[in-house]
């Protein structure tokens, strides 16, 4: 079943996130690598794909997951939470209509 990751950062997360970057990136290739991601990325705190240092507010990840409690482990397991990057995770059952 595929599950929402919707994260939200703390303030002033882009120094966080810039040294947690690559190994968050590292595990989210691994499920596209398992074909398991539907989609992926960050919210700019502004309206632009390049936020500069205004940074940003979250991310979403939707992916395929075994279960509610795998999807979980595998958010709480993120090195931007680690990192202090996120202050919230919410974990859902995400059912894709479109396309």
């Amino acid at each position: 079943m595929l599950y929402a990751i919707i994260s939200e950062d703390v303030e002033n997360s882009l120094p966080k996130r810039a040294t947690a970057r690559p190994a968050h990136i590292e595990r989210v290739e691994k499920l596209v690598t398992e074909g398991r991601l539907i989609i992926a990325g960050p919210h700019p705190a502004v309206d632009s794909n390049d936020p500069g240092e205004s940074g940003f507010t979250g991310s979403l990840i939707i992916a395929e997951f075994d279960s509610l409690h795998a999807a979980q482990e595998w958010a709480d397991a993120d090195p931007y939470v680690a990192a202090g990057v996120y202050g919230k995770v919410t974990v859902k059952p995400f059912k894709q209509v479109l396309p």
